[in-house]
């Protein structure tokens, strides 16, 4: 029942958020999003033994985000200013053991984090709220019937190694939902897009999804925690419910771009 409550709470938080309030407003949200979604991450860096300089890697990730939204054609510009900050940073670092990866760990969130999150808030921004909560209604309806699909009829694990629960007849379900979704509620959010590749691109963001949420649950086993936190009552952390939208926006984003005609 907890996870059901805070279930409910939390979706209503975010769609309330994304609908409701003015888009400036709406992207401030995304940046809390973000910064506790880097928290999160800072813990699993440390739990699996990779402490890295959180500040620079944390104002990096920021700039990364603010840039696609704000100013994409600088982005190459403030990822390359944020690289340089986070090896500055590194050289400052007195002990040597480990220096590779905790550079690497701390460059990563600005892929992993800044750009996907950034592509959201910007989608907000120029495609409108329709266009993000047809994204966030794919990936949540694929992840729904991945569960249900996977209690009532899975048998063969996908990834036990990564994810003991996941099943293959649980993907299928989430591949048929997520196509379904957005070839349905597309046909109104998403009319730059006929039906045959609405469907196709359900799929796609499916297996992004899935590929988001198995990649999460790799970096928690690696760091030998079951959650990345416990904010969200029965639910764990930010980064546990955002994990397969990371993994499904960039996709997202360059076929709306592409369909509304904002990419060449």
């Amino acid at each position: 029942m907890t996870r059901v409550l805070s279930g409910v709470a939390l979706g209503a938080l975010v769609v309330g958020g994304i609908w409701f309030l003015p888009p400036a407003a709406a992207v401030v949200l995304a940046g809390c999003v973000l910064l506790l979604a880097f928290v999160e991450y800072v813990g699993l860096a440390r739990s699996a033994g990779t402490p890295f300089p959180t500040v620079p890697s944390g104002v990096a990730t920021l700039a990364t985000a603010g840039a696609v939204v704000l100013a994409p054609g600088a982005l190459v510009i403030v990822a390359m200013a944020g690289g340089l900050l986070i090896a500055v940073a590194a050289l400052a670092e007195t002990r040597r053991e480990g220096a590779l990866a905790a550079a690497g760990a701390a460059a990563f969130p600005l892929l992993y984090l800044g750009l996907p999150i950034g592509a959201i808030a910007a989608l907000l921004v120029e495609a409108g709220r329709e266009v993000v909560l047809l994204l966030i209604a794919t990936i949540v309806a694929s992840d729904t019937l991945q569960y249900y699909g996977g209690r009532r009829f899975g048998s063969r694990r996908l990834a036990p190694a990564v994810s003991p629960g996941k099943t293959v007849e649980g993907a299928v379900c989430g591949f048929v939902a997520a196509a379904l979704t957005l070839a349905c509620a597309g046909a109104w959010w998403l009319p730059g897009l006929d039906a045959p590749a609405r469907v196709v691109l359900g799929m796609t963001l499916g297996a992004a999804g899935m590929a988001g949420d198995l990649f999460e649950s790799h970096l928690k086993r690696s760091s030998g925690v079951k959650d990345s936190s416990a904010l969200i009552p029965g639910h764990g952390g930010v980064l546990d419910r955002i994990d397969a939208l990371l993994f499904a926006a960039p996709v997202y984003y360059t076929v709306v771009n592409f369909a509304e005609g904002r990419l060449p």
